[in-house]
């Protein structure tokens, strides 16, 4: 029985998405709901998994097509009481080479050095880039992520491993024969056999080439919305500084208890996220939007908490943070950054959100002015916690301090709100206890 892979009802918001690679190719067996291909949408990568267990008979559409919902992808050739018994590549695509690098099969693209074979590890998207690119075969590489995902990390590192022996050799062919020292380059005889580009007088840079590389959709749509951003709100930015001293020594203080008590570590985010909640039930403004000529008070709180991953920037949303414990908004923040980055994130977890908060401190960012994620009006920036002298009290001390920023849309926030919102965040981080009792 023939058995039809379709692309599977996208979210409203998404009219289409990017086959981005086939971990399959005609003539495997697969089972019933093995990842066959990945489609990749402006926010996260859609897997699509196979209906029943059976043998892929035929590959309809190539790596790069644009699809959506309901296209028909694949046909799957379904074996009795659901075994896979695995047939010839030649005997399941007439006219294609079994071998993988030969001719494509019939309405397919050749497969790249980079699918994954069957057995082997499954690549993430950038991963796969990276791993064709240097024509890298994929089962040679060891995934570090869940379930042995593979990680552009993972390309990098194999590719620096396989880099150092090789020049380490090369150095060595290059050294004459019984001398005790290496001779420096500048002084070394031009072999007749060397390429013009290393004979004296040449550039000693080696091949200059340039590669053109289509952006991916997410990175397509960051760039879309970085300028729309720019292009329509009257955008400016205010600074603070806050002496994270007593956050520091509350986490020191009470880190054990509540890592015992709750299974998640106690970190900065919770603590910056009821800050900001409070600052924004007290300055509705800057968690408003503009919609045509109307600004939209928001009544609730999104908090959008950015995430760097190997695809670039995703938002994920803490929805109604401000019901949310300090527990509970460590647990998710660490579950979204862990499924951001094995692209299993839901795109309603990224859809939404009144407000965001970003934080460049954990890339060694001292100072930066954040872009508005649009529809939105506003965005707090964290950066580096550097220890540096401060007047206290008349006394000069070392505190832990940390630059913060809200960059604002200024048609709907006037200056005062930004700057006495920075305050409150200011507050709340140096007085937790405000927090607690309202004030």
């Amino acid at each position: 029985m023939t058995i039809e892979v379709r692309v599977p009802q996208l979210p409203e918001s998404v009219a289409d998405a990017t086959l981005v690679s086939w971990h399959k190719r005609p003539g495997d067996s697969v089972a019933r709901d093995e990842n066959l291909v990945d489609l990749e949408t402006d926010k996260v990568v859609l897997e699509v998994p196979a209906p029943a267990a059976g043998v892929l008979a035929d590959i309809k559409l190539k790596d790069g097509t644009t699809v959506t919902s309901g296209q028909l992808l694949a046909l799957i050739e379904e074996t009795a009481g659901g075994a896979a018994a695995a047939v010839p590549a030649a005997a399941a695509a007439p006219g294609a080479a079994a071998l993988p690098g030969a001719a494509a099969l019939p309405g397919a693209a050749a497969l790249s050095s980079a699918a994954v074979a069957e057995g082997g590890a499954k690549l993430s998207p950038a991963a796969k880039r990276v791993a064709e690119e240097n024509k890298i075969d994929p089962r040679s590489l060891v995934g570090s992520g869940r379930d042995g995902r593979v990680s552009k990390s993972d390309v990098v590192s194999y590719l620096a491993a396989q880099e150092a022996p090789a020049a380490a050799a090369s150095a060595a062919r290059s050294a004459p024969a019984g001398a005790a020292a290496p001779v420096p380059a500048a002084l070394a005889p031009a072999s007749p056999a060397a390429p013009r580009s290393l004979m004296p007088g040449a550039s000693l840079r080696g091949t200059r080439t340039d590669q053109r590389v289509p952006m991916t959709r997410l990175r397509a749509r960051i760039a879309e919305r970085m300028v729309q951003a720019q292009a329509t709100q009257a955008l400016l930015t205010s600074f603070n500084e806050v002496d994270l001293h007593v956050v520091n020594a509350l986490r020191a203080r009470h880190k054990e208890a509540f890592e015992k008590q709750h299974g998640v570590k106690l970190g900065l985010m919770s603590f910056f996220t009821k800050a900001c909640v409070e600052a924004l039930r007290r300055f509705p403004a800057v968690n408003a939007s503009v919609e045509m000529s109307d600004i939209v008070y928001h009544e609730y709180f999104d908090i959008g908490v950015a995430v760097s991953t190997d695809r670039g920037l995703i938002v994920p949303v803490l929805r109604d943070a401000d019901q949310l414990s300090f527990a509970e908004i460590e647990r998710s923040i660490g579950n979204f950054a862990a499924r951001a980055r094995t692209g299993t994130i839901t795109m309603e977890e990224l859809t939404g959100g009144t407000f965001t908060i970003t934080n460049g401190g954990v890339f060694g960012s001292l100072l930066s002015t954040p872009i508005v994620n649009a529809p939105q009006s506003a965005i707090l920036g964290m950066h580096k916690i550097q220890d540096r002298p401060v007047a206290v009290d008349g006394q000069v001390v070392i505190r832990p301090m940390m630059y913060i920023a809200l960059t604002y849309d200024h048609r709907i926030i006037d200056g005062r709100e930004a700057v006495q919102f920075l305050v409150t965040v200011k507050q709340c981080l140096e007085d937790p206890a405000r927090m607690v009792l309202g004030i």
